[in-house]
């Protein structure tokens, strides 16, 4: 009897089978999740009536308090990862988040930590016993990376017979693991990574938990979705247009999008790998800015430079942090110190009015505490955004169109909007010269902007950092992300760029202005979206972007201002600070 071949829609059904079926039949929900007209909010309360009063202690717990009590044996990594575990099934069966559950062999390394523990009376690394979720690109050995595609199942990314499939480990993997870190689920993506929503033919589409009319964004949209429905307390994602910060703003969340050569990327896959023009980068995405800085510095103590050959001799620089303090507590009183530009709109997109609010609560606060803020009139976003868009077109949407071609399956409308329905003519190496040249300038123009405004700030230097909107929304609506350039810009520049939450939307105040009038057919198509009703109660961030590889500098300016915005101290959350 011949054999017959599965059609992709029977491919990506019995793929999603069967990692749902991996989730315990206790932790299944008995009951169907309400409609959004009935409960639009699944965080926090919502989450709590299925967690035992000690799951919820630990779950609603951050990074920095965990490894508080994990790193002295005061909680087991066994009953944490157990409690993460039970709740990130609860998000993933209510939101749509995960790609790759491996909780059995999670909860066996919690106990192999705590068997460590046990032994020598101290911690394997300053991570031990924090579960760490992941963004479908890192390889982990046991499960797939299939990265959304149906055509990658069964597959090292999209080849068979590599001697890779399920063996091969990311290199932040292998540091992670040393760290003490315990790997228990990868989260979902948009086929390609190239979108802000997060939809693709294994899972559908991962909604925004905080206000389930939107999207959680992307390309991380399932680790923002995960982490804000507090499933995890600390994931990484990547970013290549704004992929770590989308869902960090649209969820909620603090998220880094480091310079390029800071953190260890290799052996992660990828799309369109080889352009090299605009480097995705890798990052993590938490509910405070110390989740950021414990990861980050964690990973740094690896050497990454030692393995990662992109990945630059910087080990982590307690004088950068310390610059910024100083000059937060300088002048009277403690007042002043930090000057900041403020972009309130890029001359190409009118933010919608939860963002315009979000940016003048942060400008209000700013002031208040005696920091200078000068208006950003930078060079044209509109050109440096057409330099990266080329970038993302140079061979002609081949990469992606093939891995489609794996298995038949279509293309999700939001990234045909890019890639269209086949592949077109690859750039030639001088127009791919030619962009390397375009891009180089630009960064020399920004850079020079950058410097005049020394003659602007009183305080003797340039800004030191830049407050902008992350997107012209709170979140966009399913098939409604029309407008990328409030984040790409970071990108071509290259700049190191961390999101802060600052409120949320609130459709008694947040009300169109009747006298608006469109920039251009573009601002129109993003204004005409929004609805007060229907983004009522979501999150709404702006981000703070510094110079390339100031990362110390940012995460600090980002806590001090993250502080300043919610009139609280210390490492809270955003829920706690909302």
């Amino acid at each position: 009897m011949a054999a017959t071949t599965k059609s992709w829609q029977e491919k990506a059904n019995a793929k999603r089978e069967s990692v749902n079926d991996l989730i315990p039949e206790s932790w299944r929900l008995k009951e169907p999740v309400p409609s959004t007209e009935k409960q639009r909010d699944v965080t926090g309360k919502f989450l709590w009536q299925y967690l035992t009063d000690r799951e919820t202690e630990i779950t609603e717990s951050n990074a920095v308090e965990i490894v508080k009590h994990t790193t002295t044996g005061d909680w087991t990594a066994e009953e944490v990862t157990k409690a993460f575990c039970h709740r990130a099934s609860l998000a993933h069966q209510i939101v749509n988040c995960l790609h790759e559950i491996f909780f059995d062999a999670a909860i066996e390394n919690a106990k192999e930590l705590d068997a460590y523990y046990a032994e020598h009376k101290a911690p394997i690394g300053p991570l031990h016993g924090l579960p760490i979720s992941l963004k479908d690109q890192f390889h982990v050995k046991g499960v797939e990376t299939t990265m959304g595609y149906v055509g990658w199942m069964g597959t090292f990314q999209g080849k068979t017979g590599t001697g890779r499939e399920k063996v091969f480990e990311s290199e932040m993997v292998r540091e992670l693991r040393a760290l003490g870190a315990v790997l228990y689920c990868k989260t979902s993506v948009p086929h390609t990574l190239m979108s802000g929503e997060t939809v693709n033919n294994i899972i559908g589409y991962t909604w925004n938990p905080k206000n389930r009319n939107l999207s959680c964004g992307g390309s991380s949209g399932g680790e923002g979705a995960l982490i804000s429905m507090k499933g995890s307390p600390l994931g990484f994602g990547t970013d290549i247009g704004g992929s770590i910060r989308i869902p960090a703003a649209f969820c909620g969340l603090y998220g880094i999008r480091p310079s390029s050569g800071r953190m260890p990327y290799e052996g992660m896959a990828n799309s369109m790998d080889g352009q090299n023009t605009v480097l995705s980068v890798v990052g993590p995405l938490s509910s405070t800015v110390g989740g950021l800085r414990l990861a980050m510095k964690s990973l740094l103590s690896q050497q990454p430079w030692l393995h990662d050959p992109l990945v630059h001799e910087v080990p982590w620089r307690e004088e950068q942090e310390k610059e910024i303090f100083d000059l937060v507590s300088s002048g009277t009183g403690g007042k002043g110190g930090l000057a900041f530009g403020i972009m309130e709109n890029d001359g190409v997109v009118t933010p919608h009015p939860p963002v315009q609010r979000a940016m003048k609560m942060v400008v209000g606060a700013l002031e208040k505490l005696g920091h200078k803020v000068v208006k950003w009139s930078p060079p044209s976003h509109k050109h440096g955004n057409q330099i990266l868009l080329t970038t993302w077109s140079y061979d002609g949407g081949h990469d992606v169109h093939d891995a489609f071609s794996l298995s038949g399956e279509p293309m999700a409308d939001q990234v045909k909007q890019s890639y269209g329905d086949a592949a077109r003519e690859q750039m030639n190496a001088g127009q791919i010269a030619a962009t390397n040249v375009a891009k180089r300038e630009f960064q020399k123009e920004y850079m020079e902007y950058w410097n005049s405004t020394k003659e602007h700030t009183g305080t003797g230097r340039p800004v030191d950092a830049v407050i902008a909107p992350l997107a012209p929304f709170a979140a966009a609506r399913p098939k409604g992300y029309k407008y990328y350039g409030y984040s790409t810009f970071v990108n071509l520049l290259d700049y190191t760029s961390c999101v802060i939450p600052v409120t949320t939307a609130d459709q008694s105040t947040d009300v169109m202005d009747k006298e608006f009038q469109s920039l251009s057919d573009e601002d129109k198509a993003v204004a005409d979206l929004y609805d007060a009703a229907i983004y009522d109660g979501a999150y709404v961030a702006v981000q703070l972007i510094g110079r390339r590889l100031q990362e110390e500098k940012v995460l600090a300016m980002a806590e001090y201002v993250g502080d300043a915005i919610s009139g609280s101290s210390g490492d809270a959350a955003p829920s706690e600070k909302l």
